[in-house]
């Protein structure tokens, strides 16, 4: 199981001062003119309008609205000193439900509108563009829907417009190019359509713009090379394709260029750092961009965030040395390095960049010796080097990495041993070393890792015992432990971990001893791998207790006995191979009942008759070759018929193969005596009347003869047959020695003995 981590850069709604309103202020009512409540009474109606279209106001911020005051003094309601009209409504974060009343557009003096964090639907009304004093429009974060009204355009004032985080479809309108005072443009996470329009050109106001998280396609239109105020552009997560009109890289004012997921292509052009020298966030990531990293990208000295993941950039990465303010660099699967030794140098000419706090340079081409250095890079918080051809040991000096959340090293040629120092990062979260050359054992201190969620040290060299401080780590969810030379016992501390829910694996080692009955902790686990290994012993019952196991994995092993009942209770298992052991008995019908994708009961000792149901109706899934004793079954499964007296027979339980036995043993007993005992009297002359049974019966009872021989001792065992036993005994009511032989009846041939002897007797 393996998978990448990638970081992405996110552009949402910036931090931005706090609107003013020079000259406004909230007015005193003291004395207002009877003409002037006449102007203002279509404001008045307006806000009525708006309130009877809340459905929802569960903060009652609407409640002040009503004929005891003046509606200056509503809630949220701002109206200038001079005309008493209103110019600001702001309701934002209120949690109000309901729609935007059209009326709304009859607030002619309005110049802040904010009806943001809410959960208001259905259209933006159309009657906004009357509002030719409005400035700033923030109708974020609700669940609006419909188009963008293209009369907003007539609101010539307008300065901010955010509609992000809503519903909204259609295109973006191109008669917004008429707005020549807009500064923030924001339609992000919405599900617009079309493409830029190349009228943008003409917003040359404009200093931000967001419109991330759509489904706008085209190129991005050469004229916004045009916008020389532009600091901040974020068009990530859209379907644009083409290439970066090179006009773009003339607006040197940019500080923010996020253009990640999209279908770009093309080479980034070489004098980069130059032209755009206040850049502090580039985001490339998921494009089809190639061509080597610009060596000008030293000169955006404000550089922060650099992230290009998932291109095809190829080359070395040129020295970064002048980026000290660099926080963020992410160049996850591309083709860079070559495999060189010198992969790696452009790493020492960041060591002056202190706030460095994630580096992912995983899946490229990277070779060299791991740096020495990486403990310098004291505040890194991320460390991604997996995928490369990364060789040497791990330095010691990565103890100073002390911020460390997640650490990546695997898919290299690392070689050495696990550092113990790794245990004094006590942030660390996620620690995957496997694929690589590791040797020797794992350090006990991992045990001090008590953050730790995801541990991976397969396939690798390494050997010794399962350290028990594994079982400090209480937060760990996943960990892989397979394909080494583990040997030892599996530590119980370690299956005591109830926090482990994704999967275990030590598969593939040379672990030996039980399964621990403390595996029954494993309540929340979804997958449980201990194949190739050397256990022994039976199944322990309480594995039974992990109810959320979806995929157990035991074949290959030296498990014995019979499968626990208790089995019944893994209802949501997939997969499931206990292949290659020396398990017996029946298969259970529980089996039946399992939603089974693919079962492996292979080379076992398991006998009778095969199950038929479930999963065994789909032998494509099931394996059972390899139990010489199964019978039955479907026929794709190519098993004997059931000879089913025999298989009766070999199905009786232990207990019930005991009574039987004593039961025939005691009539076989009971007959033999008297008939023997009747010879004996016959022979010695005083045999009895035959025509009287009755003296027959009352002279032998069953409890003189076990008087006889001492309950049928051993000390009276006098010689062993094929058929049975020979017994020395005294009657003692003739006081006369006899010999008793007890037949056993079960074995075949002795009811013919028994009559061959009689008859013998007879004569």
């Amino acid at each position: 199981m393996t998978s990448r981590v990638v970081f992405w850069p996110f552009f949402g709604i910036y931090t931005f001062l706090l609107l003013s309103f020079p000259g406004l202020q909230v007015p005193c009512f003291s004395a207002v003119a009877t003409s002037r409540i006449a102007k203002n009474e279509t404001d008045q109606l307006a806000l009525v309008e708006f309130k009877t279209h809340i459905t929802n106001d569960p903060l009652g911020v609407l409640r002040s609205w009503n004929n005891s005051i003046h509606f200056c003094q509503w809630h949220g309601v701002l109206c200038g000193r001079r005309h008493q009209r209103i110019i600001a409504l702001d309701l934002g974060s209120y949690k109000l439900a309901g729609y935007i009343s059209p009326h709304v557009g009859n607030l002619s003096f309005l110049r802040l509108l904010d009806l943001s964090n809410n959960s208001l639907s259905q259209e933006i009304p159309p009657e906004l563009g009357n509002l030719s004093r409005l400035k700033y429009l923030y109708l974020h974060n609700n669940s609006l829907s419909g188009e963008i009204p293209s009369n907003v355009s007539f609101c010539f004032n307008l300065v901010h417009f955010l509609v992000n985080w809503n519903r909204l479809v259609g295109k973006i309108p191109a008669e917004f190019a008429t707005l020549s005072k807009l500064e923030m443009f924001f339609i992000h996470a919405n599900n617009l359509t079309g493409g830029i329009p190349t009228t943008f050109g003409n917003l040359t106001s404009l200093q931000r713009f967001s419109a991330t998280q759509n489904f706008i396609g085209g190129s991005i239109p050469a004229t916004i090379g045009k916008l020389a105020n532009l600091t901040h552009i974020a068009l990530s997560g859209n379907r644009l394709s083409g290439s970066i009109p090179p006009s773009f890289f003339n607006i040197s004012s940019i500080i923010a260029f996020d253009i990640a997921y999209n279908q770009l292509e093309g080479t980034l052009p070489s004098n980069l750092g130059i032209n755009l020298p206040n850049l502090e966030t580039l985001g490339l990531s998921v494009n089809q961009f190639t061509g080597s990293i610009p060596f000008t990208i030293s000169n955006a000295t404000n550089l922060e965030y650099l992230a290009s993941n998932y291109n095809k950039h190829t080359g070395p990465v040129p020295t970064l040395e002048r980026l000290n303010r660099l926080g963020f660099l992410s160049l996850t699967s591309n083709h860079l390095g070559s495999g060189r030794t010198s992969d790696l140098d452009f790493l020492r000419s960041l060591l002056n960049a202190t706030y460095l706090e994630i580096l992912a340079l995983n899946d490229n081409n990277f070779g060299g010796i791991f740096p020495e250095f990486i403990g310098n890079f004291t505040r890194l918080t991320i460390l991604l080097l997996d995928g490369n051809r990364i060789s040497g040991s791990i330095p010691n000096g990565i103890q100073n990495l002390v911020n460390l959340e997640i650490m990546e090293l695997w898919e290299n040629q690392i070689s050495g041993g696990i550092p113990p120092e790794i245990g004094h990062l006590q942030q660390l979260g996620r620690l995957r070393l496997s694929r690589n050359r590791l040797s020797g054992s794992i350090p006990s201190s991992l045990g001090n890792l008590t953050s730790l969620t995801s541990l991976y040290l397969g396939q690798n060299n390494l050997q010794g015992s399962i350290p028990s401080s594994l079982g400090l780590c209480e937060n760990l969810l996943e960990l892989d432990l397979s394909q080494n030379n583990l040997s030892g016992t599996i530590p119980k501390e370690l299956v005591s971990l109830s926090a482990l829910s994704i999967f275990m694996n030590l598969s593939h080692n040379l672990l030996n001893g039980y399964l621990p009955e403390e595996v029954g902790n494993l309540k929340n686990l979804g997958a449980l791998d201990v194949s190739d290994n050397m256990l022994s012993g039976e199944i322990p019952p309480s594995l039974g207790s992990c109810v959320t196991l979806e995929i157990l994995r035991m074949q290959r092993n030296f498990l014995s006995g019979e499968l626990p009942s208790s089995l019944r209770s893994l209802k949501g298992i997939r997969i499931l191979d206990l292949s290659r052991n020396n398990l017996t008995g029946q298969l259970p019908k529980f089996l039946e009942q399992f939603d089974l994708q693919y079962l492996n009961l292979s080379f076992n000792d398991f006998d009778g008759e095969m199950l038929l149901q479930g999963v065994f109706k789909n032998a494509s899934v099931v394996s059972v070759e390899g139990n010489s004793r199964l019978c039955g079954g479907v026929p794709e499964l190519q098993l004997p018929p059931c000879k089913f007296q025999n298989s009766t027979k070999e199905r009786l339980a232990p207990k019930l193969k005991i009574i039987i036995s004593v039961v025939f043993g005691v009539l076989g007993v009971t007959t033999l005596l008297s008939t023997v005992y009747f010879c004996w009297l016959r022979k010695k002359g005083k045999g009895p009347d035959l025509s009287n049974s009755e003296n027959l019966t009352l002279r032998l009872s069953y409890q003189s003869l076990v008087a006889a021989t001492d309950g049928f001792s051993s000390a009276h065992l006098i010689g062993e047959g094929s058929f049975g036993s020979v017994y020395k005994g005294v009657i003692d009511e003739l006081g006369t020695t006899v010999a008793i032989k007890v037949l056993n009846l079960l074995r075949r041939g002795a009811s013919k003995s028994f009559a061959a002897e009689c008859e013998a007797l007879r004569k």
